[in-house]
């Protein structure tokens, strides 16, 4: 076998290929939507605006309305995943987990119209990636790419809508962090691909679901229009360090406004060897995160002492962490200055268990402000308990992700924990509208915080300031990854 035999090429995918079956989960493909969430998703701003001015008299309406008209200028498509919680005294809110760049969910929300079979994937394409780009500053000719790492069926589906509403061929392929002569090469900051023929074409602009590590193939800046620019990924959409800044300088801004994100406790900046020393204060409950893993990869739920101990004999790439108070059952959450937060969870099933949930919404950046594409949501494996044992494995218990990895480096994904948005399952999450309305809001302001820390992060010249990054996320096992691949 030649060397050219392993080459990998990407294929060429034409207009009119799009399937609908190959693109949804089979329980998503032919269910049908709440009629709730179909209300809400379809529900105009200004009724968003006043209905949560009216349930929140502190918000400055011009604030919330200037927020919602946001054009973001890196971070153009967004899925935070929110916990809906609750105080001892009832006060219930919707907290942001995390805020990720290429996030997934098109493959399990069911069509809002039936006669759009191609749902919110094309509404992504014909709202965002279209619009981004109308104005290519550098005038390179070339072709249109998709490129990822995982989640195929959700790609692929991109790709075929974006050679419709472009009408014109896409080249679609892999792109892994440690492929072996990959289809995809940069040169002068323009990214080349080689297709089928074996020959390298430039491409002018691509649509990426690049998550595991992209800084460390794909440039920070590139000529190449991408969606979304690497700069979104290390100023907070897969950067939890940096994310936690941002929120809390944006928090700043907004609190005059009567509006905040609602984020766990965070501390960052924990060497692996403090870690101990902030569960303890925390009450023995929290979470410790690698801050650039994703997919549930690198989140670490502690609730015993020996889940402190089997963290501590990890050994990891980088050298920093953040740790954030735990979200728990109300008998063994963290305690913080705030008091404690425990999860209001699903609807009791018939055996009386209630199950930890998560809310996945999907926003993108429009040329009408922040829109809503798509929502899910996701259960853990096993109930919350009112009381922990000491072999008690609270990841199960808590951890909603359903990506997994496979001992080949493949992901699958546990769709048994999967909660639609339809007539059937919507019903057991025990959410209401305002909280839909609360679960977008703090989806956008947290985007609103990671754009604006992005272009922080670039100067007037359109250069990154790894100085200023550095300052605000002084790791060295990062940093390597990045001028590894930047040569700065």
């Amino acid at each position: 076998m030649s060397a050219t035999d392993l080459q990998k090429t990407a294929a060429l995918i034409q207009p009119g290929e799009f399937e609908a079956h190959e693109h949804w989960y089979p329980k998503a493909l032919n269910a049908t939507i709440h009629p709730m969430i179909n209300f809400f998703m379809n529900l105009d701003k200004e009724r968003i605006i006043t209905r949560y001015c009216h349930m929140h008299p502190t918000v400055q309406k011009d604030k919330l309305k200037e927020m919602l008209n946001y054009r973001a200028k890196y971070f153009l498509w967004a899925g935070a995943d929110l916990l809906n919680v609750t105080s001892a005294g009832g006060k219930r809110q919707m907290v942001v987990i995390e805020n990720n760049s290429c996030p997934s969910g098109q493959k399990s929300m069911p069509l809002i119209d039936d006669n759009q079979e191609q749902g919110s994937y094309r509404l992504l394409v014909e709202r965002t990636f279209k619009p981004y780009l109308k104005n290519l500053r550098n005038k390179i000719k070339g072709g249109l790419a998709v490129i990822y790492d995982k989640n195929p069926m959700e790609v692929s589906g991109y790709a075929e809508v974006i050679a419709d509403v472009m009408n014109e061929p896409v080249y679609y392929t892999t792109y892994h962090k440690d492929e072996k002569d990959p289809a995809v090469r940069f040169v002068d900051g323009v990214m080349e691909i080689r297709n089928e023929e074996r020959e390298w074409l430039p491409i002018r602009a691509a649509f990426r679901y690049v998550t595991q590590k992209p800084w460390n193939r794909l440039p920070l800046l590139s000529k190449t229009k991408i969606l979304n620019p690497i700069i979104a990924c290390l100023a907070g959409g897969r950067n939890k360090m940096v994310a936690a800044k941002a929120y809390d300088i944006f928090n700043a801004e907004l609190q005059p406004h009567g509006l905040k994100i609602n984020t766990p406790e965070t501390i960052w900046d924990v060497s692996k060897n403090e870690v101990p020393l902030w569960v303890k204060k925390m009450g023995g409950q929290a979470v410790v995160k690698v801050p650039y893993s994703n997919a549930g990869q690198g989140v670490y739920t502690i609730v015993t002492e020996k889940e402190l101990d089997n963290f501590m004999a990890l050994e990891f790439d980088y050298d920093r962490f953040i740790v954030q108070s735990l979200i728990g059952n109300y008998h063994w959450s963290s305690t913080t200055a705030a008091g404690k937060l425990y999860h209001v969870g699903t609807i009791p099933n018939t055996k009386g268990n209630t199950y930890v949930a998560d809310i996945r919404m999907m926003v993108s950046s429009t040329e009408n402000g922040i829109r809503p594409l798509c929502t899910y949501a996701r259960r853990s494996a096993t109930p919350l308990v009112d009381h922990i044992e000491d072999g008690t494995d609270s990841w199960k218990m808590l951890g909603t992700n359903l990506s997994f990895k496979n001992p080949d480096g493949s992901w699958g994904s546990d769709t048994n924990r999967l909660v639609l948005m339809d007539r059937r399952d919507f019903n057991k999450l025990g959410v209401g509208l305002d909280d839909m309305i609360e679960a977008y809001i703090q989806t956008v302001l947290s985007m609103v915080a990671i754009d604006k820390m992005a272009q922080t992060l670039v100067n007037k010249n359109g250069k990154f300031r790894m100085r200023l990054f550095k300052s605000l996320n002084n790791d060295p096992g990062l940093i390597n990854e990045i001028y590894k691949n930047e040569k700065v």
